[in-house]
């Protein structure tokens, strides 16, 4: 199977993740108003299982290091099975709550309470499980990032011009989504051997662990995603027959193609773990919000007739990031 040889070639990887997982969203803007998000979801979720076995059997079934994808497979745990599964039911359900409390509380809100959180929390717990990477200048450039998500929050929030008290289910859903979302990834981690070339029995190569993630991801929409089409926390409900009555084939192939690039992101990013480490990987991931911003600021263009101080936001912004994205990498170094 495919490994990366050398620290350069993975952060390159996790760069690829960060810009994956900043833009996906970009094929939700695509879909009409009359595909709501949940019927959307399912969709994305089927593109996360096509992008896993494509990766599976091609990248992850070739060469002679590690083992085969099927092999792999095959010979995994139960415990593996269970940890990769659950890692992706608790990032389904993180992944609706923060995509609801957007809906309800805005992206001022959302993004600096959630994937703040999320960004810590993640770094956190994946570099007490296996501490690569100098903690001291790694944790000081999750901090810049960290910042950088409080500007881009303060940017959108000069560009909103109601003045409205923030809804309380907005906040909790918020913090609830970025608790989550920090906790998802250790359990896919868990699952995998940390020497790919030779990985332990029992358990998983990176291409096995993402398709079992998948699997977890998928079965959990019918809890989590039913619950949000019939009792959404905001507008209006909506049915199984809708998916199949409102959606044309250009509305699914979208919703499959947001899939796919997400977890290209997330593929990449287990990919690059091992020489990377755990931490470093889903820190560098996690910069996505700012690759986020970057599509509504430069093509979306979301800002243009902003407020005065809104520009020098946006810059900072960046600075901030651009800054702790290099000592994110530069930690692994030392």
């Amino acid at each position: 199977m495919f490994i990366p040889e050398s620290y350069s070639l993975a952060v390159i990887l996790c760069i690829i993740t960060m810009l994956c997982w900043g833009s996906w969203a970009n094929t939700q803007k695509l879909a009409t108003k009359s595909w709501p998000f949940p019927l959307f979801y399912w969709d994305y979720s089927l593109g996360i299982i096509l992008f896993t076995l494509i990766m599976g059997f091609f990248l992850g079934s070739t060469g002679e290091a590690g083992r085969g994808f099927l092999d792999d497979l095959a010979q995994g745990s139960s415990s593996s099975y269970t940890s990769a599964i659950i890692g992706g039911i608790v990032f389904n359900i993180a992944n609706l709550m923060i995509v609801a409390a957007i809906d309800i509380a805005g992206m001022a809100v959302a993004f600096p309470i959630g994937i703040g959180i999320a960004l810590v929390l993640g770094v956190i717990v994946n570099y007490v499980a296996t501490p690569i990477g100098d903690p001291v200048i790694l944790f000081l450039g999750v901090g810049l990032v960290a910042i950088a998500i409080v500007l881009d929050a303060l940017a959108y929030k000069k560009l909103s011009s109601k003045q409205s008290i923030t809804p309380v289910k907005g906040i909790v859903l918020s913090v609830i989504g970025g608790l989550l979302m920090g906790l998802f990834y250790r359990f896919v981690a868990d699952s995998i051997s940390i020497n790919f070339t030779s990985p332990e029995p029992g358990l998983f190569t990176p291409y096995s662990a993402v398709f079992v993630f998948s699997i977890g991801i998928f079965l959990s929409n019918f809890v989590w995603n039913t619950y949000f089409m019939y009792k959404p926390f905001n507008g209006e409900s909506v049915t199984y027959m809708d998916y199949f009555n409102k959606g044309d084939l250009k509305l699914h192939l979208i919703g499959l193609l947001g899939g796919i690039i997400w977890c290209m992101g997330m593929s990449f990013s287990l990919i690059a773990s091992e020489k990377a480490g755990f931490a470093i990987s889903y820190g560098l991931g996690q910069g996505a919000t700012m690759v986020a911003a970057a599509w509504g600021v430069f093509v979306w263009k979301e800002f243009k007739g902003a407020p005065k101080g809104t520009n020098l936001l946006i810059w900072l912004m960046f600075l901030s990031f651009i800054s702790g994205l290099v000592m994110i990498i530069i930690s692994r170094l030392n």
